[in-house]
């Protein structure tokens, strides 16, 4: 690869780095406007969005716009924000990556103000120049209503949706969580 190849590559990659930012906001804004038809056009045909709890599944773009038909029939304003995105572009094919995003909504589910913090892994893909999302992940750490806020975090069932409360995904459910809670928490070792 000559030095130009090289400079292009990078060039590629940080452009595209910059376009799936683009397209994790281009997400939020279409959420909070409630434009399905942006919102479908973010997702490959073959795309799949889900998420741990299992109370959002859809496979394929069409299923998607029809989850978030139904979603945005009883969601009224909302206001959804990324923090943290981090991409990786496969070195193997510059068409694909790989990126985890930090999030948190203020939503309105029936009527109900509602506060939620997430954490979306992602899947891209390139088509014809244009960045999608080819699998999307939903980890809640909490999707409470407002007036539970404050004791939110403290209960494991933080996840509240219609009349369901399910776990969180996250993080009790990973592996450094647990291990630290098994050394340190559980152990009973006591502070230095």
């Amino acid at each position: 690869m000559t030095e130009l190849d090289q400079v292009l590559d990078r060039l590629d990659r940080l452009e595209s780095k910059d376009a799936i930012r683009a397209l994790v906001t281009a997400y939020a804004i279409a959420c909070d406007e409630h434009d399905l038809p942006r919102l479908a056009d973010l997702f490959t045909q073959d795309a799949l969005f889900t998420s741990p709890n299992g109370a959002m599944v859809a496979d394929g773009r069409d299923a998607i716009a029809a989850m978030f038909t139904e979603t945005l029939k009883i969601r009224g304003p909302a206001f959804h924000w990324t923090h943290d995105v981090t991409v990786e572009i496969d070195p193997d094919d510059p068409d694909r990556a790989t990126g985890l995003v930090y999030s948190h909504a203020e939503t309105t589910p029936n009527g109900i103000v509602s506060l939620a913090a997430m954490k979306y892994v992602d899947n891209y893909r390139r088509e014809n120049r244009q960045w999608r999302f080819s699998k999307r992940v939903i980890n809640f750490l909490y999707y409470v209503p407002f007036a539970e806020y404050g004791d939110g975090l403290k209960n494991e069932n933080r996840v509240v949706i219609g009349d369901q409360r399910l776990p969180a995904d996250y993080p009790e459910s990973l592996v450094p969580w647990q291990d630290f809670h098994r050394r340190h928490v559980a152990s009973g070792e006591q502070p230095a």
